[in-house]
């Protein structure tokens, strides 16, 4: 045997047991591809249903008049007033059933103290619904295309409800609060009212946006992941082909 057929063998028995274990190494990444995409899928059919969530609850947010309520003071104060405030209107409680409500939704017009919020409120509501719409594009753009539109509209709606929220407590300061909550009213400082669930909800929505930006992100970047096996393994063979003819011609 000659001494330069030495380096030639272990090459060659390499190359052997490259090519041997190669469609086994094929299947199993056709299986873990297979597996990776349905879940992948799954996770963005439930990351759209999540977006609806949020949508409905945007519209909850935008019309229950239920973001700020008086304590319980009845026994001390018999005569002072009890209801709730929202964006657009004031329901005081009265001998009937039905809440004495004044404003609503139906003029368009809100509270003129929240005014600038209830604008907020609604640029939140149309990011979030607009993205929600841009899922019809999945059948003309790629899907990395779409999720990162959506995830940089939903990034806007948290953005604008998170400013809703912050400028709430500083209208405060307004004759509807007054008239509902006492003269301590001042800006931060509700009187004898408390906050009530629509605003803890709007609160809950900014974080929702937040996580749903976060998992359109996420599921923008993993596309590449989520090629047909045909095309992946086309792409595989191209990327090792210079790889395999270096090893037969050593």
């Amino acid at each position: 045997m000659k001494a330069d057929d030495l380096p030639r063998s272990p090459q060659k028995i390499l190359a052997k047991r490259f090519m041997s274990v190669s469609p086994a190494l094929t299947d199993l990444s056709h299986l873990y591809q297979t597996e990776f995409v349905r879940s992948a899928r799954a996770i963005g059919v439930l990351w759209a249903i999540c977006t609806l969530c949020l949508a409905i609850i945007e519209v909850v947010i935008l019309v229950q008049p239920s973001w700020i309520g008086t304590a319980d003071t009845g026994r001390y104060h018999p005569a002072a007033p009890s209801g709730t405030l929202g964006l657009f209107e004031v329901c005081i409680e009265s001998d009937w059933p039905v809440l004495d409500c004044r404003g609503g939704l139906s003029s368009l017009s809100p509270l003129p103290s929240f005014q600038s919020v209830a604008v907020l409120v609604g640029v939140s509501l149309w990011t979030v619904w607009t993205s929600l719409l841009c899922l019809c594009l999945f059948r003309f753009c790629s899907a990395a295309t779409v999720y990162k539109i959506c995830a940089w509209l939903q990034l806007t709606a948290g953005f604008c409800l998170a400013l809703a929220c912050l400028l709430f407590p500083d209208s405060w300061d307004s004759p509807e609060m007054r008239s509902l909550c006492g003269h301590t009213v001042s800006s931060f400082s509700s009187g004898t009212c408390s906050v009530h669930w629509a605003y803890i909800l709007a609160i809950l929505g900014v974080l929702d946006a937040g996580i749903l930006a976060t998992l359109a992100f996420v599921l923008a970047n993993r596309q590449d992941a989520l090629l047909p096996p045909e095309t992946k393994d086309s792409n595989d063979r191209s990327n090792h082909q210079p790889a395999d003819v270096c090893i037969m011609s050593a």
